[in-house]
């Protein structure tokens, strides 16, 4: 019996300090991308991810998506999410890049005020096959706005705030951007922004995030971006 006891004793000293460490590693994680002076916060986590370089990587798992559609027959927000609280107003722009392998995968910049209320700008593997920017604005119910049809597996994306005035663009280079949508939200609730991965009808879906920029101003001028 004491031997017994004894060897709980030292199960408990050695088990317990590497239980602490492993539960410290999960909540001290602490993602950075230089360009964004933010708090980032997961949420659904994907099925792997990897910041290295200020490159992010986000894999989405089998049938993750982010819509509601206007039929009422299909409705989720299970898409993995990296978000961050934004100033007031703010500029955040990222070349997204993927292997289009599925219909509707897709990567996007995401704007979300609650379950009901979000912005996904994404560029995704539309119903035709082809490489497509798409904007869907969420309230209550999601439209599907289907726009440009792109030739590259990336194209880089920005989206502005200016009080409750939300622009989205993209554009090819980085440098020339052109206006996809022009809009009013409305942000009672608070919202937050960030980075989103989707795999509606697949195993998954690896996007990357690269040339991550993000100001905390208050564009002028919505055809310029600036």
């Amino acid at each position: 019996m004491k031997n017994k006891n004894l060897i709980k004793i030292l199960l408990f000293f050695f088990i317990l300090p590497t239980f602490s460490i492993k539960l410290k590693a999960q909540i001290s994680e602490n993602l950075v991308i230089s360009a964004i002076p933010k708090k980032l916060y997961w949420e659904n986590k994907p099925e792997k991810f990897s910041l290295k370089a200020d490159v992010l990587t986000i894999t989405a798992g089998e049938k993750t998506d982010m819509f509601r559609d206007p039929n009422v027959t299909y409705n989720t927000d299970n898409a993995p999410k990296l978000l961050f609280k934004p100033d007031a107003n703010f500029v955040l722009s990222a070349c997204i890049g993927h292997a289009f392998t599925n219909k509707w995968d897709g990567g996007a910049l995401v704007l979300k005020c609650d379950s009901l209320n979000w912005i996904k700008f994404c560029f995704e593997k539309d119903y035709t096959g082809a490489k497509r920017v798409v904007s869907v604005v969420t309230k209550n119910i999601s439209d599907d706005c289907n726009s440009v049809e792109i030739g590259a597996k990336k194209v880089y994306y920005k989206i502005a705030k200016a009080d409750n005035v939300i622009t989205l663009y993209y554009s090819i280079n980085g440098i020339k951007w052109f206006l996809i949508r022009h809009l009013q939200f409305d942000f009672k609730t608070g919202f937050d922004v960030g980075f989103l991965a989707q795999s509606p009808t697949g195993t998954k879906c690896e996007v990357k995030f690269s040339e991550i920029k993000y100001q905390a101003v208050k564009i002028k001028d919505p055809y310029l971006g600036e």
